[in-house]
């Protein structure tokens, strides 16, 4: 085997690799140990690969290439791959458990690694399966509330939060988020790909409504200058491991200083299209209510806990004077809840009609079934956008879901 040099310039890297490298260029396995690589990444950005050791040690690496896997129009710094382990450390400080461990990064070879989760499961994949997980809301906000309260000029003082923003300026990857979130589903792009049976549908209820635009343009400025938290940026349920009595959130390579609410949207709108799948495949009454039941409490729970643990964290810990003004608290809450609301409905309408779609519509066999759902799917977000100052708690979130479904 020809030596490879990983220490002068970086190469996307093979499996065989990765082997060497980690042989190398990493003190995880004893020297003696025979290792096998897999790559095992079906993301849309990185390349993702797990080792295993012959003792039964495995290890997962994490190598970020100079474009998109998804398309090659994008092309985004490595740099990433710098930022994601840097806020996976401050969010196993934070929210501790509920990332994985990091273990080393490389700047030459732009990839780093950390804990294996073979254990955990993909939580779209789960769900898609009607898994459900009683915990999981429960989880998620302790996760939320301690990463975004905590990294906000609520909590920490002005100068370390300022001096963070810059750390974790992203410009690559908040373009792809400015164009396929904000602007390119809201308008005709050749990027788009809709369902045939919905075209129309599309073109009258989403682009060709005025009104929706003007809100789409001023939730994208929010979202560009708003510096308010260190947010994970992606957060969706294939971001997401877990398993009946834990969650761990991975991939915050989206991550930089913006509206607390982008996060908490995310989630909403990702279990709102595990509803819409449950609501439009499961043919046993009994197994769907169970599953439709678990998503609705759900929803609901992860608004009501998300504001009771984020009141509760606020009072404990935050340090500006100003934020004990009677008022205030309640004040700045809300407008996490109003951007949520627009998130969710923006999340909701780029993933079924814009160029990243979610297996939770794509999988739906029936042309009529999957129709029903993108367009309860379409509804509900556009439902969010339009009127996202009205909602205040997790069953008024779930209503705008629930009247979004074609009745029998």
């Amino acid at each position: 085997m020809a030596a490879v040099d990983f220490k002068s310039e970086y190469f996307t890297m093979s499996e065989e690799d990765v082997v060497r490298y980690v042989k190398t260029e990493m003190d995880f396995f004893d020297s003696n140990e025979q290792l096998s690589c897999k790559e095992i990444g079906d993301g849309n950005l990185n390349y993702v690969f797990r080792v295993k050791g012959s003792s039964g040690k495995s290890v997962i690496l994490k190598q970020a290439g100079p474009v998109a896997r998804i398309s090659n129009e994008f092309k985004v710094s490595p740099d990433r791959n710098r930022i994601e382990s840097e806020i996976l450390r401050i969010q196993g400080k934070l929210a501790e458990g509920f990332v994985p461990e990091v273990y080393h990064y490389d700047p030459v070879m732009n990839c780093m690694s950390m804990e294996d989760l073979s254990d955990y499961t993909i939580m779209r994949d789960a769900l898609l399966k009607k898994e459900t997980f009683p915990q999981f809301a429960d989880h998620i906000t302790t996760f939320m509330v301690n990463t975004l309260l905590m990294t906000s000029d609520v909590v920490m003082n002005h100068k370390d939060k300022k001096a963070l923003v810059k750390d974790f300026i992203n410009p690559d990857l908040c373009e792809i988020t400015e164009d396929l979130v904000f602007t390119e589903p809201f308008f005709p792009s050749l990027r788009n790909d809709v369902f045939p049976a919905l075209q129309h549908f599309v073109e009258k209820e989403i682009w060709g409504d005025e009104k929706l635009k003007l809100e789409t343009a001023k939730l994208k400025f929010e979202f560009m200058t708003n510096a308010q938290s260190l947010i994970h940026g992606d957060l969706h349920t294939g971001s997401i491991f877990i398993k009946k009595d834990a969650t761990k959130v991975i991939d915050p390579e989206f991550a930089f200083y913006g509206p607390a609410g982008y996060d908490v949207g995310n989630v909403i709108a990702n279990l709102t299209f595990a509803y819409m799948n449950g609501a439009v495949t499961m043919k046993d009454q009994q197994s769907r209510e169970d599953f439709l039941h678990f998503i609705e409490q759900a929803i609901i729970d992860v608004i009501d806990l998300f504001k009771s643990k984020f009141e509760k964290a606020w009072q404990q810990h935050a340090s500006d004077q100003t934020a004990a003004y009677e008022g205030y608290m309640e004040y700045y809450l809300q407008n996490i809840l109003r951007d949520t609301a627009a998130v969710a409905g923006c999340e909701l309408i780029r993933r079924t009609i814009g160029l990243a779609h979610v297996k939770d519509l794509t999988s739906i066999s029936e042309e009529e079934d999957r129709a029903a759902a993108e367009k309860a799917c379409l509804t509900a977000g556009k439902t969010f956008i339009m009127n996202r100052e009205s909602y205040s708690d997790g069953t008024a979130f779930f209503k705008v879901i629930s009247d979004a479904i074609i009745k029998d």
